[in-house]
């Protein structure tokens, strides 16, 4: 999968993943490979990306995140 990670400034991050996990206004939410189209707001708390070489985490105050075939967009609050 794809990962964008956008913020008002600039691009944190683009790149592949193996999963993204995200604090979704519906509680947290996970995005795995083949993952179903999703468009939701971001919430307060912490992002998750694991890449092959590991995994990080990003503070999030809010946003949004747009999943569709395999490419994920998230767009942060600076």
């Amino acid at each position: 999968m794809n990962l964008e990670i956008i913020t008002p400034d600039k691009k944190i991050f683009s790149g592949e993943v193996k999963s993204v996990t995200v604090p979704g206004a519906q509680g947290t939410l996970q995005v795995l490979n083949n993952h179903a189209p999703i468009v939701s707001t971001l919430m307060k708390g912490t992002m998750k990306y694991v890449t092959t070489e590991g995994e990080t985490k990003i503070p999030v105050k809010s946003g949004v995140i747009e999943v569709l075939k395999n490419k994920i967009i998230v767009l942060l609050e600076a």
